[in-house]
């Protein structure tokens, strides 16, 4: 009877062991899986915001007169001195036309839209012209007469999901456990100059009057895990997390649904539009 009290001990306690164990290992796996998710968005969101704006750089914008010219004066004869300019407007062609001005960048609180002109080049590995360029979804198609690549991200607070679309795609998910998407706008004000140079502010949607004075978008992502975690006795301190409008406090151990007792956390980031300004 002894024996068998002691072997009782030792197994309630190894299942206690193993279920902290499965526990912890669960908690941090789904911390894992939120970073890399998150990691993935911001790229994402990144890549098109840094390309937002960008123009064709036409290697060979002469007319006939120009180039007759340059020809004379000595410049046409030497390739090292050949001129090229960048191009600032894409009429259309059958497709959807760009112009940096308009649709470089706008968007709301929770949506944001970006555009750069697309156009196709020379490929080692294939016979006819293609173009690099791709929208979020990974498009448009090469049937495509779009001069724009336009990626709409947009946040469906019913199904949390971060969808994207953009020439004439449909909006797809490209983020799931999606608690919040808040995107704020830092605007160049050269009407105010400082000691330090023009002034920038970080400014709502509502108070963008002219989208070409955008350098930089904020984009703050929330996102929680799959694993429910036991809340119960915990200081409010400890379940308690700062939303993406600086203010708000959310108790994670209150919240009901499929975010009940679920990990949250919160990602920031700020993406420079490098090509703004051009225009």
């Amino acid at each position: 009877m002894i024996g068998l009290t002691i072997g009782l001990i030792v197994i309630g306690v190894a299942m206690g062991a193993l279920l902290i164990s499965r526990g912890v290992s669960g908690t941090v796996s789904d911390a894992s899986g939120i970073q890399q998710q998150a990691s993935y968005a911001m790229r994402v969101i990144g890549t098109q915001l840094r390309q937002a704006g960008s123009l064709r750089l036409n290697l060979s914008p002469n007319t006939s007169a120009s180039a007759a010219a340059a020809a004379a004066s000595g410049v046409g004869g030497d390739a090292y001195l050949t001129e090229v300019a960048f191009e600032t407007l894409a009429p259309s062609t059958g497709g959807t036309a760009f112009d940096p001005a308009s649709d470089t960048i706008t968007g709301t609180n929770t949506s944001l839209t970006t555009g750069y002109r697309r156009y196709k080049e020379p490929l080692y590995s294939a016979s006819a012209e293609e173009s690099l360029v791709r929208n979020c979804l990974g498009g448009p198609a090469e049937t495509n007469k779009d001069q724009k690549v336009e990626s709409v991200f947009t946040f469906n607070a019913s199904t949390n999901e971060l969808r994207c679309s953009g020439n004439g795609m449909a909006a797809q998910p490209i983020l799931q456990n999606v608690a919040n998407f808040q995107v704020r706008y830092l605007v160049q004000n050269n009407t105010t100059i400082t000691s330090t140079g023009s002034l920038m502010r970080n400014v709502a949607a509502a108070d963008v009057s002219n989208w070409s004075q955008v350098q930089a978008v904020e984009v703050c992502l929330v996102l929680y895990g799959n694993e429910p975690i036991n809340m119960t006795g915990l200081d409010a301190s400890a379940t308690t997390y700062t939303d993406c409008d600086g203010t708000t406090s959310v108790n994670m151990a209150t919240l009901t649904g499929e975010r009940a007792r679920r990990m949250h956390l919160l990602f920031r980031n700020v993406f420079q539009l490098r090509s703004q300004g051009l225009t």
